[in-house]
Order: C-alpha cells, then structure tokens, then sequence
C-alpha cells in the first residue's frame, strides 16, 4: 500500500493537482477525505453553482419546510477551503475532459491539469417533454435556489400541482400541504414509488397522503401545462381534465450527468462505469455519487444509487483509491424520508421485480413498522417506518445472505439481532 503525500510531477517539476469537478457533498467530502487521507498536494474543486458545497436533501425536507437555516445545509463552513488548502472555484463550467493531455478545459477555454481526476457531477431532473413547460410557475428541484422558489409559493390556499409520485414528488407535496397549500399529485402508475418500493408498501404512501389531504391521481398522462401571460394555470391530462395550479412542481426522476465522462472517452453504462475502486475505465479518472454505476462486491454487479448516502460515503473510498490505498466500496446502500409524521430510513438493495415476497414486522396500517424484501429467504432489503435504532441489524442481515426464520422476522418480540 502506497500513499501520494504529494502531486504528481509532469518531468518538468511542475506537481500536477487532483482535480475533483462537482463542488457537490461528494466533491466536498472527497477534498476531505484525502487531506484526511495524508495527501500534502494541489486539490482543486470545480463547480458550476455559485454556492460551496451543501447538502440537497434539505432542499426538499426541512430546509423547504423552513425548519433547517441555509447555514445548516453546508458541507463546511467557508474558512474550511483555505485551511486545508483546497482550490475552490465556484461558477466556474467545465465543458471537456482530455485524458492523454491530462487536463480539464474551462467554458472560459481556461485549462486545469490534473494528475488525477474525480467525477462527482451528480444527475439532472429529467424535464417534461410537453407544451408549456418553460412558463413560470414550473419547477424543479434540484439546486437550493429551486428549493427558494418552491418555498415561497407555498402558502395557505395555493395551488399545487406535483408532476410525478417518487421521492422527491411526495416530499414536496408533503410540504406543501403543511404550508397549507392545496395539493393534486399527478403519477402515471398505479401507485406512489410502485415501481421502487412494489404495491405492498406503496400503498403506505399512497395512503399517508390521503389521509393528509392530497388529491392523488394514479394513471394520469400530462398532455400540456396551460398558462396566461406566460405563467402556468393548470395541467391537462389526456382525459381532457385539467388540474388548476398557481405552482407546478416536476420530480419524474434524474440522469446521470455524464457529458463530460462522454467528452473523456469513458465508459458509460447507465452512468459512469466503476470498478469497486470507483476508477472508471480510464486509471487516473475517478466517479462517485450520483454519476458512478459502480462494481458492488456484495452484489456482484454494477449498481447506481441516487441517494445521499453514496455521495456522504463513496469519496472516501474514490480519495484512497486515488492514493494507491487498497480501497473497495462495499457498504450497504441507505436512504430515509421524512413525510409528515412518518419518518423511514431503507437499508439495502433491490432492483424492480427482484424479490418474490414482502413480510412485515408490525402492522402497516399504524405506520410503525419494519418491512422486508426477501427472495428464497434470503433478505435483500429492510425499511423501518417510525421504527428507531434497527439499520445496524437490518444491514446485516443483508449482509449475510443467509435463508431467516420468517416466524422469527416477523416476531416483533425477538430483537433484530437474534433473528
């Protein structure tokens, strides 16, 4: 095992930094981690955003309810930059990455060497492709700044349209109609987060927003958004009904962003191809986060997780890595939620149609419960609802691969552990 305290030198004792493009937590926590890691040379973070790095799911849970400050949402404080000497250029695009020079080129044609590179450029909201999209009153959200615009239209007797039923839809929602605004949620399948979660518990969902007010509608197809004078007033769908709506916000999911690991050469799989070792198929690029479809050793395969923990977690891993360290992602993935009075935390893996039974321990009806993805026995996945201080257990289970005791599972008298 070797550790680079230093950069890497060109032959002409020029010491090239790391470069790490995607000032985003992962690019944040990827500077730390390779000061903390022992590297003494150049790092430089690039971002497109005007602001340092923060943290997006505040943007759509306490942040967006007005309970969280804007200060709260940073990865580090402003200081933390130039005390560990890390290069942090803000605003700044970068368009094109070319390996053999070993440089990154700037919109303002500036260039950046780099002796080795890490991609931590996150994903994009997909964009509805109907008339009346680009009127005002139409949101995203993805950057604090959308969550500024979705916050101040939500307000007691607004309408809200919310375009699409996955995580970030029903967040939103949520608050939404704790701002006391009126709310109709437009989803084409047949129930929220079906295809992620299955029907047992989607229906958890789609039941917890009914009982707080929204108008959920399940096979609804978005023909036009309607506007006057350039700003929104409703949704047709293509039953001819419109929904009226002051505030459209969309969440019909994100992509990759993977142009520039495209402008590299690199190779691309449903985002940036990875080893276990986050290196892409080029040695000195690295990619963590969003972007990166890595090699998972405990499931065998390449899989992309969009959630927060991954960009919290795969940049150390990338950081050592960079290092020559000995280093493989292998944690378990982990997301949570926050809707309402309800508060879930999911711990492991399981791609759609991938089980053959859901089991719980509790009952869903009270929402405080755990609930169980299994195939042949074996647990792929736990998501505990109101349930405390069991993803420890959960994980390993997953972890373990082994055929459980389904009487034991579902026994709620018999600690996780035991089982």
């Amino acid at each position: 095992m070797t550790t680079d305290t230093a950069g890497t030198d060109d032959g002409s004792g020029h010491e090239r930094p790391f470069v790490i493009v995607g000032a985003s937590l992962g690019g944040a926590k990827a500077a730390e981690a390779l000061r903390e890691a022992g590297h003494r040379g150049g790092i430089v973070l690039i971002g497109a955003e005007h602001e340092r790095p923060y943290e997006r799911p505040p943007l759509s849970k306490g942040y967006l309810l007005g309970k969280t400050p804007r200060e709260k949402i940073y990865v580090h404080p402003p200081q933390w930059y130039a005390d560990h000497d890390v290069t942090l250029r803000l605003g700044t695009t970068v368009t094109s990455v070319d390996p053999a020079a070993h440089t990154v080129t700037l919109a303002d044609d500036g260039r950046i060497e780099y002796a080795k590179l890490l991609l931590t450029t996150g994903s994009v909201p997909r964009r509805l492709p109907v008339p009346g999209a680009d009127q005002e009153g139409v949101h995203y959200l993805r950057r604090v700044e959308d969550s500024d615009r979705i916050r101040a239209a939500l307000a007691p007797g607004a309408r809200v349209a919310v375009i699409g039923a996955g995580w970030i839809g029903l967040e939103t929602a949520a608050a939404a109609r704790t701002a006391g605004a009126e709310v109709t949620v437009l989803e084409a399948a047949e129930l929220p987060l079906l295809r992620v979660l299955g029907r047992e518990v989607a229906q958890v969902f789609a039941d917890l927003h009914r009982d707080h007010g929204v108008d959920l509608r399940f096979g609804a197809q978005v023909e036009e958004l309607t506007g006057k004078d350039g700003a929104v007033t409703g949704v047709r769908l293509a039953d001819g009904t419109t929904v009226a709506a002051d505030t459209v916000i969309v969440g019909i999911g994100i992509a990759p962003d993977t142009a520039l690991a495209a402008s590299a050469g690199l190779e691309l799989d449903n985002g940036v191809r990875t080893d276990q070792h986050l290196r892409t198929s080029d040695p000195d690029i690295y990619a963590a986060g969003d972007v990166a479809n890595a090699f998972h050793p405990l499931f065998g395969r390449h899989i992309r997780v969009e959630h927060w923990a991954n960009a919290l977690n795969q940049p150390q891993t990338a950081a050592r890595a960079m290092l020559g360290q000995d280093a493989a992602y292998d944690r378990v993935p982990y997301f949570f939620t926050d809707q309402y009075d309800l508060g879930m935390e999911y711990t492991g893996y399981v791609e759609p149609g991938g089980y053959d039974r859901v089991v719980f321990r509790g009952d869903p009806a009270t929402r405080e419960f755990i609930a169980f993805w299994l195939d042949g026995g074996r647990v792929l996945a736990g998501m505990n609802v109101n349930v405390w201080d069991v993803t420890d257990p959960i994980r390993d289970l997953v972890r373990t691969d082994r055929v459980v005791d389904l009487d034991r599972l579902t026994d709620p008298g018999i600690p996780l552990d035991e089982v």
